[in-house]
């Protein structure tokens, strides 16, 4: 068989085309048995300084070939339209064809305040007696939802959710907060762990209020799944084993 003239021209001027398109495939062929590209993660801005941050550090190092884009940001992610290629929140973001593993370790928290503060407002005993205090809280988002604080009880865990004077979306915030005597704080221990060693800052409610479930890491199907973000996923099971 012998093309037309008109076949001819239609081959010369679609060849490129075609070429193009079978390097396209190749290149996505290739991203999926190789791990380079760039990697897109959202995360909370508390997940940062907590464990994300050291996570993503390590697994650049193990990767060099992989470009990282971490955005702290609390809103709520749609995994398949959002273009990231992860959400790690404090609750699984579970939708049509996604999957979530938990990571990082279980957080401490804390509930602390000045010295200053408890001279003047006493110190809470139990945790109903956070409903008398000004409280410092964590919001995400918006600020429209804010975290709830958890206890140990006879019957098991429970939340509070005491009125808010102070709110912010970054630990640090709240952390800066109660140590100028703004109201009881409550948020990561290790965050709080070096100024209670400094001192002028004093832990409340000691035994009674309990871990956070871990992070849950939440991406789209397995089925496209690249190898960046097979490893990535790997190394962050990896890191939760070990904390």
């Amino acid at each position: 068989m012998v093309l037309t003239q008109l076949g001819e021209q239609f081959y010369a001027k679609s060849l490129p085309a075609i070429v193009d398109l079978e390097g396209a495939m190749d290149e996505i062929h290739k991203q999926k048995h190789e791990v380079s590209g760039t990697l897109k993660l959202s995360a909370p801005y508390s997940a940062g300084p907590f464990f994300l941050d050291d996570l993503v550090a390590r697994f650049a190092t193990a990767f060099p070939t992989v470009d990282v884009e971490v955005i702290y940001d609390d809103k709520k992610v749609d995994l398949l339209t959002s273009g990231v290629d992860a959400a790690i929140r404090s609750t699984t973001l579970l939708g049509p064809n996604t999957y979530a593993v938990t990571v990082g370790p279980a957080p401490d928290m804390t509930i602390v305040a000045s010295d200053d503060y408890l001279a003047k407002r006493g110190t809470p005993n139990h945790p109903c007696d956070i409903l008398d205090h000004d409280a410092i809280c964590y919001a995400f988002g918006s600020g429209k939802d804010l975290a709830p604080w958890g206890f140990n009880g006879p019957e098991g865990t429970y939340t509070i959710q005491p009125k808010p004077r102070m709110v912010a979306n970054d630990m640090r915030s709240l952390l800066s907060y109660a140590k100028q005597g703004l109201g009881l704080g409550y948020l990561y221990r290790e965050i709080a762990l070096p100024h209670l060693s400094a001192g002028g800052l004093t832990e409340v409610l000691n035994g009674h209020v309990t871990q956070l479930p871990r992070y849950s890491l939440n991406y789209r199907s397995k089925r496209n799944m690249t190898r960046r973000l097979r490893a990535f996923v790997d190394m962050a099971k990896a890191h939760r084993e070990a904390a």
